[in-house]
């Protein structure tokens, strides 16, 4: 088992948790939670595989995925009412699938020959389009534009730190580890101590 297939099937299963916890609380029933589970989950690895020209899909190359993510929705279907805050769980799940999903993105694309420049773009998509999708279908403002916070920075910067880690080190860990650590760590900071980008803010026109 490749490093890229573990970190697909990893982020699947968290990605799928978060679409689930969008499910339950827009109270959808069980093909709801089938659905937003699966787009989350599979969402930016699509994209990126089809970018990449990669035939077929990951996803239908190995149907194991739709199963994890199917067996995600139904777990957290029946427990999400365990939850107090079930916004607050969601948005550090979706920390963790992102700083996963960035790592699976750019072994993927490595593992194809990419330039530097497309290795670093497939991470970032890789990253935040599932969530991007899952946000936008359960009508929420996408956790990627909520105003200054870090979180395609923050992907960019694991895929960065990722290429830098697999070029110094001779490991294959090098690079997931490096890019999981950055990319989690910039986001949690933006979480936890409210790290931002500065804000474009508009002045008055001069007469």
């Amino acid at each position: 088992m490749t490093p890229a297939l573990v970190l697909d099937y990893a982020a699947v299963v968290v990605f799928a948790a978060t679409g689930a916890l969008a499910a339950s609380r827009a109270q959808l029933d069980i093909v709801g939670f089938f659905f937003l589970a699966g787009l989350t989950a599979v969402g930016g690895g699509t994209v990126r595989d089809l970018l990449l020209d990669r035939n077929p899909v990951f996803w239908i190359a190995d149907p194991t995925h739709l199963g994890l993510a199917a067996a995600v929705a139904v777990l957290v279907f029946f427990t999400a009412h365990l939850f107090e805050s079930r916004l607050k769980l969601l948005i550090w799940l979706d920390a963790a699938a992102l700083a996963i999903a960035v790592a699976a993105g750019v072994a993927v694309a490595r593992e194809t020959d990419q330039s530097v420049t497309i290795v670093l773009v497939m991470g970032v998509l890789t990253g935040t389009l599932g969530g991007l999708a899952r946000d936008v279908v359960a009508n929420e403002v996408p956790l990627i534009l909520k105003q200054g916070e870090l979180y395609a920075t923050a992907a960019l910067a694991g895929a960065g730190a990722a290429v830098t880690a697999a070029t110094i080190i001779d490991s294959p860990l090098a690079a997931p580890v490096a890019c999981v650590i950055v990319t989690f760590a910039l986001r949690a900071g933006s979480l936890a101590f409210g790290w931002r980008l500065p804000v474009y803010r508009s002045r008055p026109p001069r007469a």
